[in-house]
C-alpha cells in the first residue's frame, strides 16, 4: 500500500520541489502552504507521515506536532527549520516530532526519514489492529506463581466458557492483551477469529470506519464498501483495549452493539447483525471518567458485569525473576546467542525496581541487556542508567559508560533514534539532550 505524505511549507517553490522529489520515491503527496489548509486535509485523508515547516504564516509547526499527534495518534510529523537549535528540537520531541532536521544541511536526511517515518507507522498500525485466525496464548503462557496474578488467572478460567462481556482493569504492560487471548482460547468462540484494537491509536473518524466500516461513498475517499472490525470478528472475540480513550459519541455505538449486536455502517441505512464477544480493557479509573463526563455511565454498567483487576509488576515481585529468565531465553534466542544467567547484584536491582512499565518495560530491558552484554551474565551496566546502583565517586566512569552505551545501540538500531530511545529506557528528548552532552552523532 503506498504510504501517503503531507508537504506543510509556505516557500511555494521548495514546496513543489519537494513534492516531485518525494513522488519521485513512490510515495503519493499533498502539499499545503499553511496549517489551516493543512488541517483540512487531514481531516479528508490519512496521511502516514507530515512534513512540517516550523514557521508558518499561521502558526508554529512545533505546536502544531502536539495538537496532530493528540487527534491522530498514528501519524508521525518530521519538522523542517531554516535555523535549527537544541531547545526548539528538544520541544519538537516532547510534542511527538519524529524528528527535527534543518532545511539546506540535512536535505540528504529527508527521504531515509520518510523511509523510517512511514515503516514505523506501518509497525504501530499492526499493533493497533490485529486479526488472527488461530491463536495460541491459552492461560498456560501466562508466568507467573503469586497468589495476585493465580487469583486473576482463577477468574478468567471460570469466565470463560460464557459469552459474558468482561473488562479488564490495570496499568499500562501488565498483561491485558495476554489475559484476553487467554480467554478466547478457553471460550466457545476460540475456533473462530480474535481480533483486536487499540482505541487510543486512533483518531475519532478513523476508530469508527475501523470498527464498524463504511458503504461506498459514505466520504471522500471512500471508493468501495469496506469491513470493519466488528464484521471481521464475527462469532469470535473483539478486543478492545484501552476502551477509556474512546469519543463519548462512538461509544454510544459500542453499547448497541452490547445490547443488541447490530450497528450501522457509516453511510448505510440497513442495521448489521452480528455475535460477538467483547473484551475490553483499560488503564483508566472508568468512574472517574464517567463523573468527568467523559464516559457513558450506561456502557460502564454493561461493561462492568464481570470486572478482572490485573496487579501491577511490583505487586508480584516473586515472579520478577521468572519473568526476566523467560525474556532473557526470548531473546537469546532471537539474537543467535548462548544461554545467558542474571548475576546475583543484578537479580537483586530487578527485584527492587519500581517497574512503571510494568511486564513489558522488564521485557524492554531484558531485550537491552542481551544486547548490551559481553559475556554470557547479565551485570549491572547492562542495566538502563537509572537503574544502576552506583557509588556517588563513580559518577565519571558512569557517564563513560553510559556514553558508550548509547552509542552501541545506536549503531544497532542503524541510529534510528525513537528505536534507540525505546531500547536505553528513556525518552526521546532525553536521548537528543544525551546526544549533544556526548557529542554523539545527531
Amino acid at each position: 500500500m503506498v504510504s501517503k505524505i503531507l508537504i506543510i511549507d509556505d516557500e511555494d517553490g521548495l514546496r513543489k520541489l519537494m513534492v516531485r522529489i518525494i513522488s519521485l520515491e513512490g510515495y503519493q503527496v499533498e502539499e499545503a502552504p499553511t496549517l489551516k489548509v493543512a488541517e483540512d486535509l487531514i481531516k479528508r485523508t490519512d496521511f502516514d507521515v507530515i512534513l512540517c515547516d516550523v514557521k508558518l504564516p499561521d502558526g508554529n509547526g512545533i505546536d502544531f506536532v502536539k495538537i496532530i499527534k493528540e487527534r491522530y495518534p498514528l501519524i508521525e510529523i518530521i519538522l523542517l527549520t531554516a535555523y535549527g537549535n537544541i531547545a526548539d528540537g528538544v520541544q519538537a520531541i516532547k510534542n511527538g516530532a519524529f524528528d527535527y532536521i534543518t532545511k539546506g544541511n540535512d536535505n540528504d536526511r529527508i527521504i531515509p526519514l520518510l523511509a523510517q517515518a512511514t515503516e514505523n507507522v506501518r509497525t504501530k498500525k499492526r499493533r493497533a489492529v490485529q486479526i488472527h485466525a488461530e491463536n495460541n496464548i491459552t492461560f498456560h503462557s501466562i508466568i507467573g506463581k503469586s497468589p495476585a496474578i493465580r487469583r486473576c488467572i482463577g477468574l478468567a478460567e471460570k469466565i470463560s466458557p460464557t459469552n459474558t462481556t468482561v473488562l479488564l482493569l490495570g496499568e499500562t504492560g501488565t498483561g491485558k492483551e495476554v489475559f484476553a487471548k487467554a480467554i478466547h482460547s478457553a471460550s466457545n468462540r476460540k475456533n473462530g477469529p480474535f481480533v483486536a484494537i487499540n482505541c487510543s491509536a486512533f483518531a475519532r473518524e478513523l476508530l469508527e470506519s475501523e470498527l464498524f466500516g463504511y458503504k461506498a461513498g459514505a466520504y471522500t475517499g471512500a471508493v468501495k464498501e469496506k469491513k470493519g472490525l466488528m464484521e471481521l470478528a464475527d462469532g469470535g472475540t473483539l478486543f478492545l483495549d484501552e476502551i477509556g480513550e474512546m469519543n463519548i459519541d462512538l461509544q454510544a455505538k459500542i453499547l448497541r452493539v452490547l445490547e443488541n449486536g447490530e450497528f450501522f455502517k457509516l453511510g448505510d441505512t440497513k442495521v448489521t447483525k452480528l455475535s460477538v464477544r467483547i473484551i475490553a480493557a483499560t488503564n483508566r479509573d472508568l468512574q472517574k471518567e464517567v463523573r468527568d463526563g467523559h464516559f457513558r455511565e450506561d456502557l460502564l454498567y454493561r461493561l462492568n458485569t464481570f470486572t478482572i483487576s490485573l496487579p501491577a509488576l511490583k505487586e508480584r515481585k516473586e515472579d520478577i525473576m521468572e519473568l526476566a529468565s523467560y525474556f532473557l531465553h526470548v531473546f537469546t534466542q532471537r539474537e543467535g546467542r548462548k544461554p545467558m544467567s542474571i548475576s546475583p547484584e543484578t537479580q537483586a536491582v530487578l527485584k527492587g525496581y519500581s517497574w512503571k512499565g510494568n511486564i513489558r518495560e522488564l521485557r524492554n530491558v531484558m531485550e537491552r541487556a542481551v544486547i548490551l552484554s559481553q559475556n554470557d551474565i547479565v551485570e549491572l551496566q547492562d542495566l538502563p542508567s537509572e537503574m544502576q546502583v552506583q557509588e556517588p565517586h563513580s559518577a565519571f566512569s558512569l557517564a563513560g559508560v553510559e556514553k558508550d552505551h548509547i552509542r552501541k545501540i545506536l549503531e544497532y538500531t542503524g541510529f534510528n533514534k525513537t528505536r534507540t530511545a525505546q531500547l536505553l529506557g528513556i525518552g526521546l528528548a532525553t536521548l537528543y539532550r544525551k546526544l549533544e552532552e556526548y557529542e554523539l552523532p545527531k
